[in-house]
């Protein structure tokens, strides 16, 4: 018997189901406007460009003409939607399903995941359905790059498991080069699975099987690569706005979280603020954002104990949730501990690239994310993994629980009771 045929299918679809109707019924509370489609947000505003005029543009507050603000998967996908169904609100709540799918299927896909991964399907089962629980807005592609990332870690424990063949390694590397275009930052990830590839294997073939994985993920890259150089006369990886996240992240006055009000009128966004819109359209894109990066590293530089300061505040707000509201703080950091006191089980138990492959993308791909102001949704496409530790760790618990009862003796039965035996009342 193989071990797709040991794992239950049911788990899944339970997981998936629960998560689904959940988010159907949370569409019902959005009000008529948001559920339409609106320029009011980067993707749909790309999206639109790109059905209405064929042109990957437009994402700030004026037209600034073309971008690389957002990788393009998300925008093409729901560009395609509104081209089969118009600039409508039929168009806008079928993008609004399609997010919920993608978030219903990682958490379904778990039970799966688990048992891949050596933590098994129970462990699924648990962190799906509190993953599931919780329905989140999320304004961009997050949960089709968490669905992305679950399918690589089990790719990725399937190649260490067994001897890598070239056809595989080119495989993987184009699919994580699809990755980045979903999120670039699992480019780092890559980078973290390959180190560990590098160093766990001991044949003299690591290498060359490495190097295809990265040559694929880098000719994948390539054609967006171009059309960038091309369109916005530059080479950068994927997206053009980091410089301008930094900004907004490393500047006097910054906050820690994108939530605080300082972020509404205090830190300047072509999004939001007109006239860096304007400076967009008549710099260039790419010229803006280098300027961008470029005040920021002056700032960083003249105020480093500041910069050490929102760094730290970001590394906690990422694991241990919005501190300014403590009741989800404190779920965020139960959640948390629960994942490390699975992962500490998991390093006990777990074969080493089962092991790396749940634990290397919670430690680089929050990486970029520690420079920028902190969004939950940021954490959201290795959220799960979270979960699945977290379930883990619930699942040994349980077990050690129910060891203990087993272990305590027994009661004597009545029969044994030389009380009762000996016929005295």
């Amino acid at each position: 018997m193989t071990c797709a045929d040991r794992i239950p299918w049911w788990p899944g679809l339970v997981v998936f189901s629960v998560a689904l109707s959940i988010r159907l019924f949370f569409i019902t509370l959005i009000p008529e406007d948001v559920l339409s489609p609106s320029t009011d947000w980067e993707l749909d505003s790309i999206a639109m460009s790109l059905a209405t005029t064929g042109e990957f543009a437009n994402p700030y507050i004026l037209p600034t003409g073309p971008t690389a603000h957002l990788p393009p998967i998300p925008p093409a996908i729901l560009a395609l939607i509104y081209e089969l169904f118009g600039i409508t609100k039929t168009a806008g709540i079928a993008g609004w399903l399609f997010r919920m799918l993608a978030q219903s299927a990682i958490w379904g896909f778990l039970p799966w995941i688990g048992a891949r991964t050596g933590l098994g399907w129970k462990a699924g089962l648990i962190g799906g359905l509190a993953g599931a629980l919780f329905p989140q807005w999320l304004a961009h592609g997050e949960a089709l790059a968490a669905v992305m990332l679950g399918l690589l870690v089990v790719a990725v424990v399937r190649r260490w498991e067994s001897v890598p063949r070239p056809a595989g390694s080119i495989l993987l590397g184009a699919a994580f080069g699809i990755s980045f275009h979903i999120q670039p930052a699992f480019l780092i990830v890559l980078v973290g699975y390959l180190g560990f590839e590098l160093w766990w294997r001991g044949d003299p073939a690591k290498w060359g099987s490495a190097a295809l994985v990265a040559v694929a993920a880098l000719a994948t890259s390539v054609p967006w690569g171009v059309r960038n150089y091309r369109t916005l006369d530059a080479v950068f990886f994927v997206r053009s706005n980091f410089g301008l996240e930094l900004r907004m992240g490393n500047h006097e006055g910054a906050e820690a979280s994108i939530d605080h009000p300082h972020f509404r009128t205090g830190a300047p966004h072509p999004r939001t603020h007109p006239e860096e819109a304007i400076k967009v359209r008549e710099w260039g894109e790419a010229a803006y954002m280098r300027d961008s990066g470029d005040e920021a590293r002056a700032w960083i530089a003249s105020h480093p104990g500041s910069f050490a300061r929102l760094t730290a505040e970001r590394f906690a707000y990422f694991w241990l949730g919005p501190l300014d509201r403590p009741g989800i703080a404190l779920l965020f950091s139960l959640l948390t501990g629960l994942a490390l006191l699975g992962a500490l089980e998991g390093f006990r138990r777990l074969t080493p690239p089962q092991f790396a492959a749940l634990v290397i993308p919670l430690l680089t791909f929050p990486l970029v994310y520690y420079l920028v102001p902190w969004q939950h949704r940021y954490r959201f496409p290795v959220e799960w993994v979270l979960f699945l530790l977290a379930g883990s760790a619930v699942v040994g618990l349980f077990s050690r629980a129910g060891g203990s009862a087993r272990t305590r003796a027994p009661e004597v039965p009545a029969r044994e009771r030389p009380d009762l035996d000996s016929g005295s009342p």
